[in-house]
This record gives C-alpha cells, structure tokens and sequence, in this order.
C-alpha cells in the first residue's frame, strides 16, 4: 500500500494562472472574455480592447464593432486571488478608499460598497496567515449524537467546551499535540481532530478549515476531538528457522541412514509406514550409498558367483576377475 505525501504548493508556482498579462500585476476585478476564457484585470482589458478587438493572449477575434459586449466580470477568480494572495485585499481596499478621499468629486454612489473600499475582511471572509482566529473544541461523543440532545446534554456540553485563540497558520497536528500534553493522553492512544463529524487531516491549517467548511466569524470555529486506542501492524514472522533445522535433522538421519549396514534402503527408496507391515527379504546390496567426506558415491552393480564360476568385481571402474 502507498502512501502519498500531500505538499503545499507556493504561491509563485501559481503566479501565471493568477497575474494579468498587462499590467504584470495580480488580478483586480478579473475579467474574462468569453470567446476564449482568458482573464485580465478589468481596467487593464477595457482600455486594450479601445484600440484593438483581439485577445491579448491568443489574438482571438472578441467582437467585430462592440468587443466590451463579449467581456464578463468573474467573481469566483477574484475571490481565489483574494484567498490566495495575502494582504491583497486589504491594501486594494484601502487604496479605493484612499482614491475617493482624495477625488470627492467622483461620483461612486451607483458602485458597491466594494467598489467605494468600504468591505472589512470580516464581511468578504478573507482570512490572512498573522490573523487569530477563535476556536471551541470539546470531546465528540458519538453516542450522544446518535441518541439526540436534550438540554442538560447541552449544558454539559456548553461546561466541557474549551475556547482558545490561535493563529490561523496553525495546523492540526499542532493542535493536537496541544491536546496530549494538556491532557496527559499517552502515546498508546491517538487523537483525531474534527469538524462535526468529519477527521480532519493533519496539514490542515485553521484557515484551509475555514474556507473548506464556509465559517462565516458568526462564532468560534467549532472543533471536536475524540480519542482512539492506536491501530499497531501486527509482524507475521514465518518459522523458517523451525524448517530449517527440521530439514537439517531430515538430512542428518537420512546420511546416518544411508551409513548404516547394507541391510538398510537408501534414502532414495520410500519409507514404509508405521501401519505398514514389511515382509523380510532377502539383503539387496545394489544402490546403497556411502557418504565420503562428504561426497556420496554409488558403488554399480557388482555380480557374485560362488563355485568354480569366475567371479568378477567392479572396483572404481576397472574390473578384477579372480579363479
């Protein structure tokens, strides 16, 4: 099984999919053209398409006489670059504000109150690196859940409930190690932080959790926790050693067998049974094997005759005849 490594990227990595072309600069009220979806800064695609009717990017034909007609905001990039990029839209909203300060003759009351610099981060659910972020975290009883609230479990609830301040670069897993030594959890147990009833991973940083669950600040970000005894891979251990020497003892009886008198089968012959009655046979002195120095040869067939008969032996291949 694999495990894959989940890294965050940097924000330079991503700088092509959010700078306009232009201005060289991030993107501020993203606009696209919907001909061949590419995305520039609003002011910056306006005042091209005065003296051209072609995209910047591809050379694609916008509109033959009105090229703003085919040109739309797109609040969902915007609201990325704005996630994505820290401090961007702070310092944007105070430089609209700054630029109404300076110009009271302009008149801005069609635009938005974003357009005039008046949206906080708080209202837009921009969140930066350096900003706190109020958290409540209590245990997560799953029983509780299944069986409903009733107002003295809520109570309880409310008394068992913790709230702390923490930035919101703070990940998970530095939340949890907060819970183990707070609470004197040994390492025999593991900690999982959730939302609701979701685990959370450990890379995840009090914003990422913020903008994947929608908080809207309208109170502390709710956080549970549950504790579980830890889940150890056993080790199966194969009993090759047993085997072995199992094996090395099958070898040893079977030379100390095959040393034995000439009476004995050689280990090449099958053993007979206990329940298997065996018949006395008259000694059979062929294929009978000496181990010598821990070789083993085969002595061939040797041919006896008794009498006035020659008798001829076979000795390491040469052969002796005698009277």
């Amino acid at each position: 099984m694999t495990m894959h490594r989940t890294t965050r990227i940097k924000i330079t990595e991503l700088n092509p999919h959010l700078m306009c072309v232009l201005c060289g600069g991030y993107f501020i009220d993203a606009t696209t053209i919907i001909e061949c979806l590419h995305s520039f800064c609003k002011m910056c695609i306006v005042r091209y398409l005065e003296t051209s009717k072609y995209c910047p990017i591809c050379d694609v034909q916008v509109h033959k006489t009105k090229p703003l007609l085919n040109i739309r905001s797109d609040k969902t990039l915007q609201d990325i670059v704005y996630k994505l990029v820290p401090g961007l839209f702070k310092n944007e909203m105070k430089r609209r504000r700054d630029f109404y300060a300076e110009h009271p003759s302009v008149d801005a009351a069609n635009g938005s109150n974003e357009d005039r610099g008046e949206v906080a981060d708080e209202d837009k659910r921009i969140i930066t690196d350096d900003e706190i972020i109020s958290l409540s975290i209590e245990f997560f009883d799953q029983r509780a859940q299944q069986q409903g609230c009733t107002d003295e479990r809520q109570n309880e609830e409310v008394n068992n409930k913790r709230y702390l301040q923490c930035p919101a670069a703070m990940t998970v897993m530095h939340l949890r190690k907060f819970l183990r030594s707070k609470m004197d959890i040994p390492p025999t147990f593991q900690i999982e932080v959730m939302y609701e009833d979701e685990p959370l991973k450990d890379y995840y940083t009090l914003m990422d959790i913020a903008y994947i669950y929608t908080w809207r600040r309208n109170g502390p970000l709710p956080l549970k926790y549950r504790v579980r005894p830890s889940c150890k891979k056993m080790k199966i251990t194969h009993p090759q050693d047993g085997v072995n020497s199992t094996n090395r003892s099958e070898s040893d009886s079977a030379s100390d067998k095959a040393s034995s008198p000439a009476g004995v089968p050689s280990t090449s012959s099958p053993l007979p049974s206990p329940s298997t009655l065996v018949q006395p046979s008259q000694p059979h002195f062929s294929h009978v094997s000496n181990p010598i120095n821990g070789t083993t040869m085969t002595s061939p067939n040797r041919q006896f005759s008794f009498g006035n008969k020659v008798r001829k032996t076979a000795l390491n291949g040469s052969s002796t005849s005698s009277g």
